[in-house]
């Protein structure tokens, strides 16, 4: 209960899915130490246990946000392993679906709120691993012949891009009637990609 002395098994990451849960009700302006510890049912001092600040516990959340991210994008690619193009085109769409199903972590993730990146080296780390995966599948289309030859970071860079920009079009209801109620998402993403690739 809010206010009490309670031990929980795993505090952190109940702190962590509070913080979850307040993005995806009511974003970002409602995270804050005190409403995760009130949504954990733990004493408004119990966060201060495993983050120092709030910044410590965006960077949880985010750092959360991407192994997530990186999951989906991997198991995407299993589903073709004999198609390197293919574990490409899938993972942009798992990227959209994390994006649709998880709007304020993404959000979150991509919102430059986070001071001192370098300062949580957990974070670092599985950021820059999930784009990695992208540039190693840029890498496989293309020793398979699927891709076009070029800087592997270029491209990966360009579809991340073109991919993110759509998806943020998206969540925040950008797109024009004449496009979304004749194409689905899909269809514009996917679109978009093999213009680039």
């Amino acid at each position: 209960m809010p206010g009490k002395k309670y031990h929980h098994g795993d505090l952190k990451n109940a702190l962590i899915a509070a913080g979850i849960e307040i993005l995806a009700q009511e974003g970002l302006s409602g995270l804050s130490l005190r409403a995760v510890a009130k949504r954990a049912g733990v004493s408004h001092s119990a966060p201060y246990a495993h983050f120092a600040d709030k910044q410590a516990l965006i960077a949880a959340i985010s750092t959360e946000g991407f192994r997530q991210l990186d999951a989906a994008l991997e198991a995407a690619a299993s589903l073709y392993p004999e198609d390197p193009r293919q574990q490409l085109v899938e993972g942009t769409w798992a990227y959209v679906q994390f994006a649709i199903h998880n709007t304020g972590v993404f959000k979150l993730m991509f919102s430059g709120v986070l001071e001192k990146e370098l300062d949580y080296p957990a974070f670092i780390e599985v950021s820059h691993r999930t784009l990695a995966r992208v540039v190693t599948a840029v890498q496989a289309a293309q020793a398979a012949g699927s891709l076009r030859p070029a800087s592997p970071e270029l491209v990966a860079a360009a579809i991340w891009g073109q991919v993110h920009g759509l998806t943020q079009l998206m969540l925040e209801g950008q797109f024009t009637h004449t496009v979304i109620d004749r194409y689905t998402m899909r269809e514009i993403v996917f679109f978009a990609i093999n213009l680039i690739a």
